[in-house]
């Protein structure tokens, strides 16, 4: 919000999953002053059963000025193109961030998830990439700290007819097993250096505990809970260099150029 004062917001941030709808309260720093709450997302998922989730998830939650949701699959000025994820085509057109905000009372603003994901944890230096591994494929770029437009890399066809989510998404990884997933990841990281050539990718989703192999020392694993910041991003904006994403659990190994 160039130009406007920004630190009274507390801000709503919704992470829309395939699996599950998370939500946590934030302040304008991107600091968690409601702890997370989660709640299944219903399949096959409709904007109304979804907003009715949503809905019960923050009843108790105190009150907020605005919301940022971030949403799996293509979404262009708040408006759904694609939900691949979300099992019906009724997603297809859904203006959701005015339904969002109709339905809760607040203004909103509705992106990709891996995109919100993206403004919470990068350092806004150089070309960065963002790739969240769960039901999907995920992924945003951004240039010193500026969101560049989505692109749908997920649909992108990687291995004969199989694109990113079908070649590594969550379908793919119980189908083969963890061995055989991480031959994948290898192969997928090393096409994203190559295509892509970014300064740093940032790893994320539920799927990247399972990487058993060391990663170059530009990769870093973030969670959840650093992506989460991204909400209160949409609206205060980045700070380049201030993003420091807190060392994950996870036991990967470094590789060393």
């Amino acid at each position: 919000m160039p130009g406007k004062r920004t630190d009274h917001l507390q801000i709503l941030s919704i992470d829309i999953g395939g699996s599950h709808v998370k939500a946590a309260l934030l302040d304008h720093t991107g600091t968690i002053v409601h702890d997370y709450v989660k709640a299944v997302t219903i399949m096959p998922s409709t904007p109304e059963n979804l907003l009715e989730t949503i809905r019960k998830l923050v009843a108790d939650f105190p009150p907020y000025s605005c919301i940022s949701a971030g949403f799996p699959g293509y979404v262009k000025n708040g408006v759904v193109m694609t939900a691949p994820n979300l099992g019906t085509e009724s997603w297809a057109g859904a203006a959701f961030q005015k339904m969002l905000e109709k339905a809760l009372g607040k203004p909103a603003r509705v992106v990709n998830d891996a995109d919100m994901q993206g403004l919470g944890v990068v350092e806004g230096k150089g070309f960065e990439l963002v790739a969240t591994l769960g039901t999907g494929f995920g992924t945003a770029l951004l240039n010193d700290g500026v969101l560049l437009p989505h692109l749908e890399l997920a649909h992108h066809p990687v291995a004969g007819k199989k694109d990113y989510d079908q070649y590594i998404g969550d379908k793919a990884l119980k189908k083969i097993g963890e061995k055989e997933w991480n031959k994948r990841m290898q192969r997928v990281l090393d096409i994203l250096k190559t295509v892509i050539n970014y300064d740093t990718l940032y790893l994320g989703g539920g799927n990247v505990r399972k990487i058993d192999f060391a990663l170059d020392d530009n990769i870093k694993v973030i969670s959840n809970r650093d992506g989460i910041r991204g909400g209160a991003r949409l609206w205060t904006g980045i700070a380049p260099g201030r993003s420091k994403p807190s060392p994950s659990s996870a036991p990967l190994k470094k590789k060393k150029k």
